[in-house]
C-alpha cells in the first residue's frame, strides 16, 4: 500500500508518499508560502531534487497541485490516485480524548476543533489540510495522528500544575506535550541501534528545532516532557519564549497596554533565541553571528543550552538514570556546536560528547567517548514514516 502524508504548517505543507511494502519513501516536498505570490513547491524524487514556483491560494489548491504533480509520468512516482490507499494527517493537539491514532470521522474533526485554543497555531492548519484531502480524495481513508499522544502515559505528577484543580476539571488545563511522534519514533530507532530491547532502556530524547522539546522515556513510554499545555512551554526555541515567571505577562500587557493576541504573539513569535539575539528566526544565522563574537547572539544560544542541559539533569531523576541521551530535530542533528555547549554541563555526571565523532550532520552516529556514562546518539528523526506506519496499522483492518 502507499500512503500519503500531510503535515500541514502556518504557510507550508510537508509531504511524502511512502510505499508500505518496503517503508520505501518515493517522493518527500515541502510546498512553501501557501496563500502568498510566491508559493514554492520542492520536491525530491528517490534523491533527486527538484524545484517550481507555482501559486497556492490556499491548501486545497496546494494539495491538488501536489496529487497532480505526483500522477506525472516523468517523475514515475504514481500512475494514478487509485495507488494512494491512504492518508495520515499530522495533528498537533488531540488533548486527552486521544491517546493513539484514530481514523478521521466528522466526530474526530469536531474533537479537533475543540482542541484549537490549546493549539491555536497549528490545529487550524491541520484542519484545513484534512478538509482540503477530503474533497480531492473523497473516498480514500485516512487518519489523525497526534503530537500529544505518545504523552498520554504522563502521571499526574507530571502532568498537573499547581493552579486550583478546577481549571483541570472544567477546562482539561495540564500538561499535555508535543513532538511525540519524533519521540517515539527515535526512541524506538535507537534501541534497534543499540541492539536493545527499549523496555529495558532509560532514553532521554532532545528533539531541538525551531521547536524544541525534551522527553524522558521510560521502557518505550513517555513520563515527562518539557512542553506543556501548550507547545510555547519548555526550553527557549527559535521563536518561542519557553518556561517563563508567569507575573512576566500581565507585567508587560500592563506596561505596553497589550492584549492577549499581542501577548501571545511575542511569547510565540518574537521570543526564543530570536528575540535575544535580534539577528534572525534561522538558527543558521544565529550560529554564525555566534562565531562572529555578537554578544546577544552568544547570549542566546548559551542560555539555551544551559536550559536543556538543565531539563536533561531533570529527567535523569524523573527515570532514576539514564541509559542514552539523543538528539534529533533541525539543530539536534545538524547542530554540531549545539551538541557541544549542552554536552558540557553534562560532565560532572560522566556524561563525555567525543568531538571527532560529534563532527557530522543528520548522520545516525553514536556521538559519546567511550567511557561516558552514558551513551550519546544523532538519530535523524523521521515522523512521516511513523505517521505512516500508524495509518497503514489502522486502514489495514478497515
Amino acid at each position: 500500500m502507499k500512503i500519503l502524508v500531510l503535515n500541514c504548517g502556518s504557510s507550508s505543507l510537508k509531504f511524502q508518499v511512502i510505499d508500505m511494502e518496503n517503508e520505501d519513501r518515493i517522493v518527500k516536498g515541502n510546498y512553501e508560502r501557501i496563500g502568498g505570490k510566491r508559493s514554492c513547491l520542492r520536491f525530491n524524487v528517490r534523491g533527486q531534487k527538484f524545484e517550481r514556483e507555482k501559486a497556492a491560494r490556499d491548501y486545497e489548491e496546494a494539495i491538488k497541485t501536489v496529487l497532480k504533480l505526483i500522477q506525472e509520468e516523468k517523475y514515475n512516482i504514481i500512475s494514478s490516485l487509485d495507488e494512494i490507499g491512504a492518508v495520515g494527517h499530522r495533528i498537533v493537539h488531540g488533548g486527552e480524548k486521544y491517546s493513539e491514532s484514530v481514523l478521521i470521522t466528522d466526530e474526530v474533526i469536531k474533537e479537533i476543533e475543540k482542541c484549537i485554543p490549546l493549539a491555536p497555531l497549528h490545529n487550524p492548519e491541520g484542519l484545513e489540510g484534512i478538509k482540503a484531502a477530503k474533497k480531492v480524495l473523497k473516498n480514500v481513508p485516512m487518519v489523525a495522528v497526534f503530537d500529544t499522544a505518545f504523552h498520554q502515559t504522563l502521571p499526574p505528577i507530571a502532568y498537573v500544575y499547581q493552579i486550583p484543580y478546577k481549571y483541570y476539571k472544567k477546562y482539561k488545563i495540564r500538561k499535555y506535550g508535543f513532538h511525540g511522534t519524533s519521540h517515539k519514533y527515535v526512541a524506538n530507532r535507537v534501541a534497534e541501534i543499540v541492539g536493545e530491547n527499549i523496555e529495558e532502556l532509560k532514553i532521554i530524547n532532545c528533539h531541538i528545532g525551531q521547536g524544541a522539546s525534551i522527553c524522558a522515556i521510560n521502557r518505550g513510554k513517555s513520563v515527562d516532557t518539557s512542553m506543556g499545555l501548550t507547545p510555547t512551554a519548555g526550553i527557549p526555541m527559535a521563536t518561542r519564549s519557553g518556561d517563563i515567571d508567569p507575573a512576566i505577562i500581565p507585567y508587560i500587557m500592563r506596561i505596553e497596554n497589550l492584549d492577549t493576541n499581542e501577548i501571545e504573539r511575542m511569547l510565540n513569535k518574537k521570543s526564543g533565541a530570536w528575540g535575544i539575539s535580534g539577528v534572525s528566526e534561522d538558527y543558521r544565522d544565529i550560529e554564525r553571528e555566534y562565531e562572529n563574537g555578537d554578544q546577544r547572539s552568544i547570549l542566546a544560544l548559551d542560555t539555551q543550552a544551559y536550559k536543556i542541559a538543565q531539563t536533561i539533569a531533570a529527567y535523569m531523576i524523573t527515570l532514576q538514570g539514564v541509559d542514552i541521551i539523543t538528539f534529533t530535530g533541525g539543530v539536534g542533528e545538524k547542530g554540531i556546536q549545539a551538541r557541544e555547549r549542552i554536552c558540557k554541563y553534562l560532565e560532572c555526571f560522566g556524561i563525555k560528547l567525543d568531538k571527532e565523532r560529534n563532527n557530522i550532520k543528520a548522520e545516525e552516529r553514536l556521538i559519546s567517548a567511550d567511557d561516558s556514562k552514558v551513551k550519546l546518539y544523532v538519530v535523524p528523526t523521521n515522523e512521516e514514516l511513523m505517521i505512516a506506519r500508524d495509518t497503514l496499522n489502522i486502514v489495514k483492518n478497515i
